[in-house]
């Protein structure tokens, strides 16, 4: 597998992603009303995550996905301590903003522990299923690919998250209701997005002079080198 030094565009896609997962984790405290469904403000940017996960795995295998995912685990976890640091400090005497800053911004730990728990399960298991049926399709039908490891990715996400999250405090049909509206949503930016993925997968196979087969990738999630 190459060094990040010798590809074009992969810090873009690595910083889109990461971007993605952390901006979402600060809108989603926003509670978003939409008809029938109750969903959070993080569904603006939260499936993009999984759409350049997709990239990733595809044109850089699985190997350098997973590495990425890791780098945005970390990232995502400085953010939130630095955070968490910056509302546990004393404010000025002329800023009344304390009470809407911890408000907003203030993580109750039983969320975040759901946010990084089911984010890790649910990319991993995307990643896994696209580098695997990318080989058992020998590269063909992309849409077929991505559409199916979302599926399946997101089930993961959605359901840890609200398992983790509400557990005692929602009915198990309000869980399955959230869950339901927020994985079907998910599952249909990947769908819409689909001529994009494609559009952006073609030219960086082309630039990039590369499409990673993980016949010989050691799937491990917990290692963060490429080799």
């Amino acid at each position: 597998m190459r060094s990040e030094g010798g590809y074009r565009y992969l810090n873009w896609v690595t910083g889109i992603f990461v971007t993605c997962l952390i901006v979402s984790n600060i809108i989603v405290v926003k509670i978003v009303g939409l008809g029938p469904m109750t969903l959070s403000g993080a569904i603006v940017i939260f499936p993009i995550s999984y759409i350049f996960g997709d990239i990733l795995t595809e044109v850089y295998g699985y190997a350098r996905s997973r590495q990425v995912i890791w780098i945005g685990f970390a990232c995502n976890l400085l953010a939130v301590l630095a955070i968490q640091t910056a509302a546990m400090l004393p404010a000025a005497d002329f800023w009344d903003g304390q009470a809407a800053y911890d408000r907003i911004l203030g993580y109750a730990p039983r969320f975040l522990v759901a946010s990084l728990i089911a984010y890790l399960l649910g990319e991993f298991v995307n990643s896994f299923i696209l580098a695997k049926l990318k080989i058992m399709t020998r590269g063909k039908w992309l849409w077929s690919r991505t559409i199916s490891s979302t599926l399946f990715g997101q089930i993961v996400d959605t359901a840890v998250f609200s398992l983790v999250a509400f557990v005692g405090t929602l009915t198990l049909f309000e869980m399955v209701s959230i869950s339901f509206w927020e994985w079907l949503i998910k599952c249909s930016y990947e769908i819409i997005a689909t001529p994009v993925t494609y559009a952006v997968v073609n030219y960086l196979k082309r630039t990039e002079h590369e499409d990673y087969y993980d016949y010989d990738t050691d799937f491990n999630p917990l290692k963060v080198s490429t080799q």
